[in-house]
């Protein structure tokens, strides 16, 4: 069945969102350099089985698989002119399964980055990339999708920009960004400056968080730095199974089963509201993550060092929460 993420925040303690697309569909044959967003119309039924797989798992979000389904991405590919019909397509698969579905099942339309920088660094004006969002979202809500995922982000602008796509086309949205770089994005944003991006934005999104980014510690860390003094903002956790690593060609992460249910106990006690998986995430990782909320009882607020001891080392060197600067701690010494 159908709902919206407004009604699911409002009458449960935690959500869960799916896995991954991306590594799923490499091991149903999605080969290097093929855009997924094709799979929408040339192998819908791989599209949907995947989405099946994850609220079979227990998923209450499924994300369309419209990450890259913008007109800047797609021109790479040539396809700049499909942008409407592929993000509408990806949003009609994922609603006939939510629809079907024994629970509330909310579609959540993904929107990735442009892959662009802005000026005065490249050439992507403000203007630019709000007509480029809100192609792709009014192709998700034509679709049906139920909310806008703004995703992996690494700058303000283009959070903004994407922001008002989405309140342009009168959608409800949820932003989050990789904090990938030391415990900053790609554009040095750190976790604490995230909600302030919208201070001025007229209508507010409906949570925001962290996905992707270099490791399940990694991304709990952040998550603290981001509810330490904010106790009202619904908080997204959607961080990648273990950390990636090279096997021959293959990358493959280091989480198991077990490992992302701790990680989804963890999240909850740093104040997550909305908890999944992204790169490296199977339906297999979300089932145990679904039986850890399930089966949640709260605990402590984790530390630095409980992350580390429960889910594993850093795989960035950033700083713990509550270290002192770098600057101070050097002049003690000096």
């Amino acid at each position: 069945m159908r709902t919206s993420l407004q009604q699911l925040l409002a009458t449960r303690a935690i959500v869960l969102a799916d896995g991954a697309t991306g590594t799923n569909y490499f091991e149903m044959g999605l080969t290097s350099g093929e855009p997924p967003e094709f799979w929408n119309v040339d192998h819908p039924q791989r599209v949907q089985s995947l989405h099946q797989r994850f609220v079979d798992a227990g998923a209450d979000i499924i994300l369309t698989n419209t990450f890259g389904c913008n007109r800047s991405r797609l021109s790479l590919h040539n396809a700049q002119d499909r942008t409407f019909e592929l993000a509408k397509r990806a949003a009609e698969l994922a609603g006939e399964v939510a629809l079907n579905a024994k629970h509330g099942v909310v579609v959540a339309g993904a929107v990735g980055p442009t892959g662009e920088l802005f000026t005065p660094l490249g050439e992507l004006t403000h203007d630019a990339a709000v007509a480029i969002f809100q192609e792709q979202i009014e192709g998700l809500k034509a679709g049906g999708a139920d909310v806008a995922w703004i995703e992996t982000m690494s700058a303000a602008e283009e959070l903004q920009a994407a922001a008002e796509a989405a309140i342009n086309c009168d959608m409800p949205y949820v932003a989050t960004c990789s904090f990938d770089t030391a415990g900053r994005t790609m554009m040095g944003m750190l976790p604490e400056q995230l909600v302030g991006v919208f201070a001025t934005t007229p209508t507010a999104p409906l949570a925001v968080g962290a996905n992707c980014g270099v490791g399940a510690s990694d991304i709990l860390v952040t998550l603290l730095a981001m509810t330490e003094h904010d106790s009202t903002t619904a908080f997204v956790s959607k961080g990648n199974c273990g950390v990636p690593r090279f096997a021959g060609v293959d990358i493959v992460y280091s989480g198991t089963p077990d490992l992302m249910g701790e990680y989804a106990k963890l999240a909850m006690d740093a104040g997550a509201r909305i908890i999944g998986g992204c790169c490296g995430t199977s339906p297999m990782h979300l089932a145990s993550m679904r039986v850890a909320i399930d089966e949640y009882s709260a605990g402590e607020r984790p530390t630095y060092d409980t992350i580390i001891d429960v889910i594993g080392p850093l795989a960035n060197q950033a700083p713990a929460p509550d270290a002192e600067p770098r600057s101070r701690r050097r002049r003690a010494h000096d």
